[in-house]
């Protein structure tokens, strides 16, 4: 390039940039958006993510694949987890945990009924032996969530319906309710659409200054083949100009499996001593 010994080297960087865009747009189809002015990356840190990006895909096209523990290099120093007494049991998950995470592998879980003994005995017995691509990036890491292989519906459920109540009794109105089916009940609401659910709780946001939840809690799950009944009780107020509403009541969270999506759905809320 004509003038490029007289060029500092941040700009020396910022030609090589635009030369490894103009590659991987005429070699892979790449797009890249024009970025906002002062969200710009610096040119080494976008220099070292293109290269990164072009040494995965050289990578990806080999298509090689191995397991796990050929990837982390086939340690011989973890004992089988039925050996390892229980006072030492945290200190040899964190060890497996380090040592997995320093070639390149993230294992870990949301629910925190999720022992230490439980995840090495995981790692060790059943990730091991589980196939991924033979790709080495540095810094790349390939993470793994325990809960995907064993979900806890009764605690995903829960969490995702107090999360359903919570968001019902904040004045902020709701433009997404997470998890709602495409037909929902909502008290005497029947055969509701997503966005028609979110507009009658947003109108019963509008018609207070505030709403303060005080408590929201869980009493129970059921879970009957298809369906989880949750059941809960909570305490709010709502404020309009200086008079006040109090509530302390029950309410209701049904979900129903949906087999062919392969997750829960919230069809049914039921909040006892309001008027939607």
């Amino acid at each position: 390039m004509e003038g490029f010994e007289n060029m500092s080297d941040e700009e020396k960087l910022k030609a090589e940039n635009d030369f490894l865009k103009m590659k991987m747009m005429l070699e892979r189809g790449a797009e890249f958006e024009k970025t906002e002015e002062g969200n710009e990356l610096s040119a080494d840190i976008e220099n070292q993510f293109l290269r990164n990006i072009m040494e995965f895909e050289k990578q990806f096209d080999q298509h090689k694949i191995i397991t796990i523990f050929d990837k982390i290099g086939r340690p011989t120093q973890f004992k089988p987890v039925n050996e390892i007494p229980d006072n030492t049991m945290e200190d040899a998950w964190d060890e497996l945990y380090n040592y997995m995470l320093n070639h390149g592998i993230d294992l870990s879980a949301t629910n925190p009924k999720v022992t230490a003994r439980e995840l090495y005995r995981f790692a060790t017995e059943e990730l091991f032996d589980h196939q991924t691509d033979d790709i080495n990036i540095p810094g790349m890491i390939s993470g793994f969530i325990y809960d995907e292989f064993y979900p806890d519906y009764e605690y995903e459920n829960t969490n995702a319906a107090l999360e359903c109540i919570k968001l019902i009794f904040e004045k902020e109105l709701a433009e997404h309710i997470p998890n709602l089916a495409k037909k929902i009940t909502l008290n005497n609401h029947k055969e509701l659409s997503a966005e028609a659910c979110a507009d009658i709780i947003n109108q019963f946001k509008d018609a207070f200054n505030d709403i303060v939840l005080h408590n929201a809690e869980v009493a129970s799950c059921t879970i009957e083949e298809t369906t989880c009944t949750i059941k809960g009780a909570y305490s709010a107020t709502g404020l309009i100009g200086s008079d006040k509403i109090d509530w302390n009541d029950s309410w209701t969270v049904i979900f129903h499996f949906d087999d062919d999506l392969g997750y829960w759905e919230i069809v049914t809320v039921l909040i006892q001593n309001i008027n939607f």
